[in-house]
């Protein structure tokens, strides 16, 4: 029985390359493979008109680099890892996308993964960065799973912490028990005295945990105390916000006015306020906490602390960009917050101002 015919091989139109070799770029670009080399991995300083050439010609030619293979040359990935306790949250959305912006322009590439805040969830995710081959990575807070920072260093794996400012190690942040400090001070300015807090959860969240500490520190210094029952921790949700501000409203003595661990929580305070028949700020003083992009449009506008997040992602690349390159670089890179005020806090009814 003869053999079937073997089946010719589909022809590749004439401007599709089966296969581009670094040669080939360095042909159509007119220098040296060595050239396209350093141009490619970033090893090393390229004269601007050659850095030109190369990208043509990678772009003519629908090159695209072997990362694998570049990375066990020079051992690097040209990729950073990025791990945040949510993808949910809009302040770390802002910080990561400025983060990403900065990383494109020098070349290297962006990978984000969510720990839920959950340590043990960090760690694993950490861990498969790591495997893949990451050159640096992005953490948020200071508080992490105990193996976490000694498989860092071990792996001597560039690292910064965000959110927050760290005593040991490299992070851009700023000081949460100040900022907090700074709302209550504001508030306590105001005439209240009967002030309710809705905090993020501060079970593995050092920053949750530090505004709560900073609301406490400007009470005290002012000869008041926060009951256990006016501190409620929520994920922060629009709707964790409207029930824990139920259930301050529930309260035998009422509030007059309640710190929010961030925005999302303040507005769904404002909103449940407003459903149980108060008004904001008459009866009522609200105030959250990043100055998002739609707290200046709330219904009172709401008072709040800003944070730069777009700093924050940018300070950070900047940090793991300088490391890569080995230039100095500064352990504590500290963001400047301000308190942002605006109609959703007045003083209290009947109420003389300290």
């Amino acid at each position: 029985m003869p053999s079937p015919p073997i089946p010719r091989r589909k022809r590749l139109p004439k401007s599709v390359l089966p296969h581009v070799s670094i040669t080939d770029v360095a042909e159509r670009a007119g220098v040296s493979t060595a050239t396209v080399s350093r141009v490619l991995n970033g090893t090393a300083k390229v004269a601007e008109d050659a850095m030109l050439k190369v990208e043509n010609a990678c772009r003519e030619l629908n090159y695209v680099p072997n990362g694998a293979a570049r990375a066990l040359s020079s051992r690097r990935t040209r990729t950073i890892g990025a791990v945040v306790p949510s993808i949910e949250n809009a302040g770390f959305a802002v910080a990561i996308g400025a983060l990403q912006r900065r990383l494109d322009a020098a070349g290297y590439t962006l990978i984000v993964a969510s720990s839920d805040y959950d340590p043990e969830m960090e760690l694993h995710e950490v861990t498969m960065l790591m495997s893949r081959g990451i050159d640096g990575l992005l953490l948020v807070g200071g508080e992490h799973h105990p193996d976490l920072i000694a498989t860092m260093i071990q792996q001597d794996l560039p690292f910064i912490e965000t959110w927050t400012l760290s005593a040991e190690h490299p992070c851009v942040g700023f000081d949460n028990v100040a900022a907090a400090r700074q709302v209550t001070d504001y508030l306590l300015d105001l005439g209240h005295v009967e002030i309710g807090v809705i905090a993020g959860r501060t079970r593995h969240n050092d920053r949750a945990a530090g505004r709560v500490a900073g609301i406490r520190q400007g009470l005290e210094a002012r000869g008041l105390k926060l009951p256990t029952e006016r501190t409620i921790e929520r994920p922060y949700r629009i709707l964790e916000g409207r029930l824990a501000m139920r259930a301050l409203l529930a309260s035998p003595v009422r509030p007059t006015a309640v710190i929010c661990g961030n925005d999302q929580l303040a507005f769904g305070a404002a909103i449940e306020a407003k459903s149980s028949g108060l008004t904001v700020p008459q009866d009522i003083s609200i105030t959250g906490f990043n100055d998002l992009d739609f707290a200046a449009y709330l219904d009172p506008p709401l008072t709040t602390v800003f944070v730069p997040a777009d700093e924050i992602g940018t300070a950070s690349g900047d940090y793991l960009l300088a490391r890569l390159r080995d230039q100095p670089v500064l352990r504590v890179n500290e963001i400047q917050t301000k308190l942002i005020v605006r109609s959703s806090a007045a003083p209290p009814r009947n109420a003389t101002r300290n």
